[in-house]
C-alpha cells in the first residue's frame, strides 16, 4: 500500500508517501517514497518536495488545504517527481492523519468515520490551534479522493491513555474534572510509541519487558515513563506547556505567577499565554534564540553567560524528570533520547546524564559523540546498570503503519 501521511497545520501541510503493508511492517521493509511541505496556505504558497535526497522548490497560489492536497498529488503523479510507484491518484491507497488531540475518546488509531469526525470536533476545546487544522486535512482528503476513501486518524494523546488517575488527575476539585475533563493528557505519544517499539527491536525484549524513561527533546520537549510497554506518566499535561523547559515554552511554573504578571505588568490572560508558550524557555532565558545548536555555539565561542544558564536549566530539568520517573516506576532498564536535540546534541545528553551515576548510568563518551545525524544505538558503557540509547523517532512511519493495519483490520501492537 502507498500511504499518504498528512500533518496539517493552520497554514501548512507536511506530507510523506510511504509504501508499506502488514508484511513490510513485519520485516521492517517499509519504503519512504517522497516527502515535503506546503507552507503559507491562503496565498502564494511555498512548495517543497523531496525524492531520493533531491529537493525541488516552487511557488503557487494555494487557497486552502484541499488545494494543497491536490498540489501534492499533481506533483506526485507527474513524471517530474520521479516516484515510479505513483503514476496516478489510484496509486495512493489510503491517507494517515496526525491528529493532535483525541481526549478520552480515542485510545487507538482508528478508521475515520462521521462518528470519529464528531469525536475530533468534540476535542477542539482541548486543542483549539491543532484539531481544526487536522480536520481540514481530513475533509480535504475526503473531497479529493471521495467520501469512501480510507483515511485513518493517529492521535498524539492516545499512547498516554494508559495513565491511571493517580498520574493523570490534577489536585483540583474533582467536579472540575467531571465537568470539563481537566486532566493530564500528554503529547508526543506517537513518537514515544515508536521509540518504545524500536527499543524492543534493538534489545530483543518483549513489550512486557520494556521499562524505559524516554525523552523527546526538540523545540517541544517531554518525558515519558514507559513500564511494560505502556505509558504510565508523562510531563506534558492538559496542554503541551507543562513539564520540561522547551525552546520557547516555560514548562513547569508556579501558577501564581500568572496573577502576579496580570497585577504588576498589566498583561492580559492571552498575553501571558503567549509569553509562556512563545517567549520563554531557551529563548526567554538566553535572550538570544530557541535553537540549541546556536546556544552551544555561543557558549563555545563567546562563553555567553545567559546561553550557559539556559542550557544548564534545560539539562537540569530533564535530569530531574528522569530521577522522578525512575522513582515512580521503581527503576527502569534504560533512558532513551529522541527528537532533534536528543538525537543530535551529544553535549546535551552528557550534561543531562551527569549525576545519574548513582542510578547506575555511565555514558561511553566515544559512543555518545558518534551517535548523531539519525544514528541509533547504545551510548552507555558496557555493564552500565542503567543503559542509555539514542533512537531517532519516526512518527510518519508509525502513522503509515497504523494506517496500513487499520485498513487491513490488523490490531495495533501497542
Amino acid at each position: 500500500m502507498n500511504i499518504l501521511v498528512l500533518n496539517c497545520g493552520s497554514s501548512s501541510v507536511k506530507f510523506q508517501i510511504i509504501a508499506t503493508d502488514v508484511d513490510a511492517i513485519e520485516h521492517n521493509a517499509d519504503r519512504r517514497l517522497a516527502s515535503g511541505i506546503i507552507e503559507r496556505i491562503g496565498g502564494e504558497a511555498v512548495l517543497t518536495f523531496r525524492v531520493d535526497g533531491k529537493v525541488s522548490r516552487q511557488t503557487a497560489p494555494v487557497r486552502d488545504h484541499r488545494q494543497a492536497v491536490e498540489q501534492i498529488l499533481r506533483w506526485a503523479c507527474s513524471g517530474e517527481s520521479g516516484i515510479a510507484e505513483v503514476q496516478s491518484v489510484a496509486d495512493i491507497h489510503a491517507i494517515g492523519h496526525r491528529v493532535v488531540h483525541g481526549g478520552e475518546c480515542f485510545t487507538h488509531s482508528t478508521l475515520i468515520t462521521d462518528e470519529v469526525i464528531r469525536g475530533i470536533e468534540a476535542c477542539i476545546d482541548l486543542a483549539p490551534l491543532h484539531n481544526p487544522a487536522n480536520l481540514k486535512g481530513i475533509r480535504a482528503g475526503a473531497e479529493v479522493f471521495g467520501p469512501g476513501f480510507p483515511q485513518v486518524a493517529v492521535f498524539d494523546t492516545a499512547f498516554h491513555q494508559t495513565l491511571n488517575e493517580v498520574a493523570y488527575l490534577y489536585a483540583l476539585p474533582y467536579q472540575l474534572y467531571r465537568r470539563h475533563r481537566l486532566r493530564r493528557y500528554g503529547f508526543h505519544g506517537t513518537s514515544f510509541r515508536y521509540v518504545a517499539f524500536r527499543y524492543r527491536q534493538l534489545t530483543g525484549k518483549s513489550r512486557e519487558e520494556t521499562n524505559i524513561v524516554a525523552l523527546h527533546l526538540g523545540n517541544g520537549c517531554s518525558a515519558c515513563a514507559i513500564r511494560a510497554g505502556a505509558s504510565v506518566d508523562t510531563s506534558m499535561g492538559y496542554t503541551p506547556l507543562e513539564g520540561l523547559m522547551m525552546g520557547t515554552r516555560a514548562g513547569d511554573i508556579d501558577p501564581s505567577i500568572v496573577d502576579f504578571l496580570e497585577m504588576k505588568e498589566g498583561f492580559t490572560a492571552r498575553e501571558i499565554e503567549a509569553l509562556l508558550n512563545k517567549q520563554s524557555g531557551l529563548l526567554g532565558v538566553s535572550g538570544l534564540t530557541n535553537d540549541m545548536r546556536d546556544l552551544l555555539d555561543e557558549i563555545h565561542e563567546h562563553d555567553d553567560r545567559r546561553a550557559k544558564l539556559a542550557v544548564a536549566m534545560f539539562c537540569y530539568r530533564a535530569r530531574k524528570y528522569i530521577g522522578a520517573y525512575l522513582a515512580a516506576m521503581g527503576g527502569a532498564d534504560a533512558v532513551v533520547f529522541t527528537g532533534g536535540i536528543g538525537e543530535n546534541a551529544a553535549e546535551v545528553r552528557t550534561r543531562i546524564c551527569e549525576g545519574l551515576e548513582w542510578f547506575g548510568l555511565e555514558l561511553d563518551p566515544a559512543q555518545n559523540q558518534a551517535l548523531v545525524n539519525r544514528k541509533e544505538g547504545v551510548i552507555s558503557r558496557a555493564g552500565s546498570r542503567l543503559a542509555a540509547y539514542v533512537i531517532p523517532t519516526d512518527e510518519e512511519l508509525l502513522i503509515a503503519r497504523d494506517t496500513a493495519r487499520c485498513v487491513a483490520g490488523v490490531p495495533n501492537p501497542y
